[in-house]
């Protein structure tokens, strides 16, 4: 094979040969993403980059990664090539599997409606075909949740979306990879705390929400529990908006006194279902509260919250930390 190969190039004018390594195909400007699949001969892959433009001659390219040794070593994946690049360069890609990734990151917290929003300006996916499927029902029946909407089971994290997938495969992943943690680590816990799967991330969810510090989500996950154990409604501002409007960290009057099955202020107990999707560490604090004999907190303005045991220390620190700074910002006016 290697005598053959030498041949081949004698044969070249070696003034060909040498532009052609040392001049890209094009200007830069023409990007293509290009699959390399396991058992893809090279030959293939070179001759489509000459279809596209990226290579000037897939020929050549056969060769040279032939010369090179690289024609059994390159690596499977996913490729971003532009027309700027010269041979040597797409073909070091190939061999050091320097893959195209498309990386979407879910914060923890966020719904699906922010996912979607997220995707939507990323160009990933757009809104709508996103949100159907987070509700496409057979897909949810399958992997066996009984809800609505995929709400509370996209798993946050980090996800390589890479070209030709689909908005349900991408639901799909993130819904495994949440139960795939319930499973290993939260279910045997459920029952000792005597929380439903869907109670559990209702919780966290709301938990996400109205925590700014990590290391209070433990104490909001408690205030919300002591509240349902005394029969009282959780009147939590994030509940209130769900569905409605964007969460921005302030509620009016009108929106807590809005009408809808998800609004605490107005229902006298959990949310049907999540307002968002929970982290690990918002789970484990539902799993495991601290014993603190709060029933209230409030924002103090710098991301932290003073929690009180009784409505007449709510009400101070209500005063203290809303209604007099923003009494004395009027003022200033």
């Amino acid at each position: 094979m290697l005598i053959v190969l030498l041949v081949t190039v004698v044969l070249l004018p070696a003034s060909r040969f040498a532009l052609f390594l040392s001049l890209p195909a094009g200007d830069g400007r023409r990007a293509e993403i290009v699959e390399l699949g396991k058992g893809r001969p090279l030959r293939a892959v070179a001759q489509e980059l000459e279809r596209r433009g990226i290579l000037s001659s897939g020929r050549l390219f056969t060769l040279y990664a032939r010369l090179m040794g690289g024609d059994s070593r390159v690596k499977a994946g996913f490729y971003l090539f532009d027309d700027g690049m010269r041979p040597g360069r797409i073909l070091s890609m190939m061999l050091t599997g320097e893959i195209y990734q498309r990386l979407f990151a879910l914060p923890q917290g966020y719904s699906s409606f922010q996912a979607a929003e997220m995707l939507e300006k990323r160009g990933i996916f757009t809104k709508e075909k996103f949100l159907a499927a987070c509700r496409d029902g057979a897909m949810l029946s399958e992997l066996g949740i009984q809800a609505p909407s995929a709400e509370g089971y996209l798993f946050p994290g980090s996800y390589n979306i890479l070209p030709g997938k689909t908005e349900q495969e991408v639901v799909r992943e993130m819904i495994l990879r949440q139960q795939k943690y319930l499973k290993d680590e939260v279910r045997d816990r459920l029952k000792v705390r005597g929380l439903t799967e869907n109670e559990l991330l209702t919780l966290a969810s709301m938990v996400e929400k109205e925590a700014v510090l990590p290391a209070e989500k433990p104490l909001i996950a408690a205030v919300f529990q002591n509240r349902l154990k005394l029969g009282m409604r959780l009147q939590s501002d994030p509940t209130a908006l769900y569905g409605v409007r964007a969460f921005a960290g302030k509620v009016s009057r009108d929106d807590i006194m809005k009408q809808t099955p998800y609004n605490t202020y107005q229902i006298p107990a959990l949310p049907p279902g999540p307002i968002g999707n929970p982290g690990k560490d918002a789970i484990e604090a539902v799993l495991d509260p601290p014993t603190v004999p709060y029933l209230y907190f409030v924002g103090r303005g710098d991301g932290s919250h003073q929690f009180s045991r009784d409505l007449a220390s709510h009400n101070y620190a209500v005063n203290k930390y809303l209604k007099a700074p923003a009494a004395a910002q009027r003022g200033t006016r």
